[in-house]
């Protein structure tokens, strides 16, 4: 038995170190493993070849960072290296003629004018078919769509318009109404011989509804329904009930409708829509301070639309040169105001096609490069109108080191100027607006209702065509790539965009087009020269 015993202990004693040993062979494979995906993806990162010089993994790992072709210019935020490199020369650098005082493009033969007063049919009002109610969603410029098209709709359905209500959301945050922004009683006294408008419903249709507009029926519109959809869908619907409710309401009419209807959309757009008398003094005194300060360039100044908010920053998905802080920010940024929506299944967020395919907001610098570029130099007076820029401290430093005149609503207005405003960023953008609509030249830096409506209204008022700088960012962001560019070649390529851009500022409207970006020829006339 002692025998058996020893033999016995023997044997589980070799069986523990054959355990032990295997436990030890597997934690050694998996840190190898985890080794070599750590070396595979850091390599991977930055775009390495690590030159490790080893055969097995090591020569595979090495293989595998080989075949990785390099990002396609315009892949990656290297903006901040191609400032430095041309700062020297963009500090010399002058232009002359400045571009300011060159005279606007004219088209030989004929001007555009307003018309809109000639255009309007007057005739007495039939009795109302009913109330329409509806709720402008967005900011400023999604609001006064929402406003102009109600306008054309109430008058489609021969329907009495109870001035629109504005959606409070979680990006725009401005509880403001109507009355706040535009000047309500002006809007209901110009627009009284072509459709009734009132400010609120009347006491009576108010009790049928049991004083709550939610039981009013809401007719789901689709975006950009036509004139026969109001007609066979809503008209019913307001003669049975007396009242019906759109929202939310932006861009739920089609471009093209009747002319009648059509030339009622530029009324109330560029007559009967006009700031409450708050942000006209205030807007108006900023654009006086504005002219004064750009006595160098004979009191003609730049504007420009800068859409680099944090909310624009993180919805483009684009990366700039933050590091990891600046993801953390745009993820939280993404999951306040869009819970999920960029993590749904399927989704693929790509910022390096983002940036190759133009739709990441320039940087305030970048915007200063391509002006400079362009021929604006430090004499020329900027208006910049955004929101509150993402890391502003940072981006718009540069900025200013070019354009020393830059200038702001919260530097020409005082804070008690801008005290009743703060808060309300559909009233802010209003002073903004003020501002770039007299402008000499603006600048549209990325896509929005807020630009494309300003260089609508600036065509009204300069006979159809205006100085706007609206530049290709595709072909910008291969420039902007090459940290070794040099001063002449930079500038050549912005001015050939400059050309490009200024020659694009003349258009009539297409079929499918926007009045409110195009007011030709449905809001003005041709004139010849005189």
């Amino acid at each position: 038995m002692p025998m058996a015993a020893a033999k016995a202990a023997r044997r589980a004693g070799r069986a523990l170190a054959g355990g032990r040993r295997r436990r030890a062979a597997v934690l050694l494979l998996a840190l190898a493993y985890a080794a070599a995906m750590l070396v595979l993806v850091l390599g991977w990162c930055a775009g390495l070849d690590l030159g490790l010089g080893m055969g097995g993994a090591g020569g595979v790992v090495t293989g595998a960072l080989r075949r990785r072709a390099p990002a396609p210019p315009g892949s990656v935020y290297r903006s901040h290296l191609v400032f430095e490199r041309l700062l020297p020369d963009m500090r010399v650098s002058a232009s002359r003629p400045h571009p300011l005082m060159a005279s606007h493009d004219k088209k030989s033969g004929k001007r555009w004018t307003p018309c809109i007063r000639k255009r309007l049919t007057q005739s007495d009002l039939p009795p109302s078919n009913g109330f329409l109610i509806i709720e402008a969603n967005g900011g400023l410029k999604q609001q006064r769509i929402s406003i102009c098209d109600a306008v054309a709709v109430a008058s489609l359905l021969n329907a009495t318009l109870v001035t629109p209500a504005f959606h409070l959301n979680s990006v725009w945050r401005d509880s403001s109404k109507f009355g706040d922004i535009f000047d309500e009683d002006h809007f209901i006294k110009l627009l009284r011989k072509y459709i009734r408008v009132v400010k609120e419903l009347p006491e009576d249709v108010f009790v049928h509804f049991d004083h709550n507009i939610s039981n009013i029926p809401n007719m789901r519109t689709k975006a950009f329904s036509t004139e026969s959809y109001y007609l066979q869908k809503v008209l019913p619907e307001l003669l049975e009930l007396g009242a019906v409710r759109i929202a939310p309401f932006s861009n739920r009419l089609a471009h093209s409708v009747p002319p009648n209807i059509q030339v009622l959309r530029c009324f109330a757009n560029y007559e009967a829509l006009r700031f409450s008398k708050p942000i006209r003094t205030l807007g108006e005194n900023m654009v006086d301070r504005m002219i004064k300060k750009s006595s160098l360039t004979d009191g003609k100044y730049v504007s420009v639309h800068l859409r680099f908010e944090e909310d624009m920053v993180a919805f483009s998905c684009c990366v700039y040169d933050g590091g990891w802080k600046e993801n953390i920010a745009m993820e939280n940024a993404r999951e306040r105001s869009w819970r999920g929506k960029f993590h749904r299944p399927g989704r693929v967020i790509n910022p390096e096609a983002n940036r190759r395919n133009g739709k990441c907001p320039l940087t305030p610098l970048e915007v200063g490069m391509m002006l400079r570029g362009m021929g604006f130099d430090n004499t020329t007076s900027l208006y910049v109108a955004s929101g509150k820029i993402y890391n502003s401290e940072k981006y718009m430093d540069p900025l200013r080191q070019l354009f020393p005149l830059l200038q702001t609503k919260d530097t020409l207005a005082s804070s008690e100027e801008l005290a009743q405003f703060k808060g309300h960023s559909s009233r802010l953008a209003a002073l903004d607006y003020t501002v770039c609509l007299q402008s000499e030249a603006f600048v549209a830096t990325q896509g929005s209702n807020f630009p494309h409506f300003l260089m609508g209204h600036r065509r009204y008022l300069y006979a159809g065509n205006a100085k706007t700088i609206k530049p290709d960012k595709r072909k910008l962001v291969p420039l902007f790539d090459n940290p070794n560019i040099r001063w002449d070649r930079f500038k050549r390529h912005m001015q050939n965009i400059h050309r490009h851009s200024e020659s694009k500022g003349f258009g009539v409207r297409k079929p499918n087009g926007s009045i409110y970006t195009l007011p030709m020829p449905d809001c003005m006339c041709q004139q010849a020269e005189p």
